[in-house]
């Protein structure tokens, strides 16, 4: 028996040996960036590709889902311009949702353009970016930060298909990395002090702008920035008593870390930091936080193996039990939760469930139920067309 303990010590710390690297290092930038390779990876192209041309549910609902939507009317006009004012809820708005959906629709033509290889929607595709990165200077106003997250998010995304895939040619390519470079990138590298779905948006659009611009210092430093936000805003029991906190907060005593996480003062595992603020904004975060790890892995460095992917996993699935019916206990946000997760759930699910093999019984319930998904109109858009059940 000592002899089989000790043998098992070994092993644990020539396992321990072997994975604590890269984990250590998985944030760094790789020495070379892989395109496209922004959420989407060209192999998860062409694995939905193959299975909608083969009929095969769902992606064959999914990609006809997204087809019928606003977003890939090839009549659609681009309504760019210099100033982008968002207010609180956006109020006022000026400019966002067009900013917005405009990003999104390039990102859809650029999907359909792939799957179909109809050059009209690449070159649909390409008319919108060029509109905004003709005429855009600035964002402003309260919401500033998370608009140019929102948008910064999607936009990278249908640029770096578009610029990898398409043969037609973008002749301002440039004009646009300048745009992303200039006008996105200031607005989000710097993170934010308020909810953490702010700070997690920002660092998906200032990682997914790094990749397109093959910026690794940036690239850096949205991941490390990441890191520490994405400890801050899921609570596992291994974090100790309290949740992790963001040094730049000064959240230094439990009764302000209570108030940050919305009043809750039990903290258990998969709780988020604003679980008892509503699902709708908690989902905003967990999106935010399995494209990060979505595009890491594309860029060859795993962060489903870190602390990352546990955070994820566990708070999908605490999310989901309480978006199913479960009854919620009187200690969790005073016995009262606002639903309305969102169709967020599919491309953790994919890495952590199909692709690890981790148990997920009501993510998966979840993630089912909601399919096909498609978008919330804001930075998420066709993930079961993506990433559902997608292997590669």
């Amino acid at each position: 028996m000592r002899r089989t303990a000790l043998l098992a010590t070994v092993s644990a710390l020539v396992v321990g040996m072997m994975t604590w690297p890269a984990s250590r290092h998985a944030e760094a930038a790789p020495t070379a960036f892989a395109h496209p390779g922004v959420t989407v990876s060209r192999a998860q192209l062409d694995f939905t590709s193959g299975k909608v041309d083969a009929g095969a549910q769902p992606w064959k609902g999914a990609f006809d889902q997204m087809m019928a939507s606003k977003y890939a009317d090839l009549n659609r006009t681009p309504k760019p311009r210099a100033t982008v004012e968002c207010g609180s809820y956006s109020n006022p708005d000026n400019g966002c949702t067009d900013e917005r959906q405009d990003a999104i629709a390039a990102y859809t033509d650029a999907l359909a353009w792939y799957i179909t290889r109809d050059d009209r929607y690449a070159k649909k595709s390409i008319q919108l970016m060029d509109a905004w990165s003709a005429v855009i200077k600035q964002h402003t106003n309260s919401n500033a930060p998370l608009q140019t997250g929102w948008a910064g998010s999607s936009w990278p995304r249908a640029a770096e298909i578009i610029k990898y895939t398409y043969t037609g040619g973008w002749a301002n390519s440039g004009r646009f990395a300048t745009m992303l470079r200039a006008v996105y990138l200031p607005e989000v590298i710097g993170g934010s002090n308020s909810n953490g779905n702010w700070e997690l948006s920002m660092m998906e659009a200032a990682v997914g702008i790094s990749v397109f611009l093959e910026d690794r210092s940036s690239y850096d430093k949205a991941m490390a920035r990441f890191r520490t936000r994405a400890a801050a805003y899921v609570y596992l029991s291994s974090d100790g008593d309290l949740p992790k906190t963001v040094p730049g907060q000064k959240l230094d005593t439990r009764a302000k870390i209570v108030g940050y996480w919305q009043g809750q003062s039990t903290f258990v595992t998969g709780l988020t930091q604003e679980t008892c603020r509503d699902f709708t904004h908690t989902g905003y975060g967990l999106s935010a936080m399995s494209h990060v790890a979505e595009t890491s892995r594309i860029q060859g460095q795993d962060l489903y193996g870190t602390d990352v992917g546990e955070r994820l996993r566990q708070a999908l699935g605490f999310q989901a039990r309480y978006q199913l019916g479960a009854a919620v206990p009187s200690w969790l946000c005073g016995g009262s939760l606002k639903l309305g997760l969102g169709p967020v759930t599919e491309v953790g699910y994919n890495a952590l469930h199909n692709r690890l093999g981790i148990a997920m019984s009501n993510t998966q319930a979840l993630t089912e139920r909601q399919r096909p998904a498609g978008s919330d109109n804001l930075f998420v858009a066709w993930e079961t067309l993506t990433h559902g059940d997608n292997p590669s």
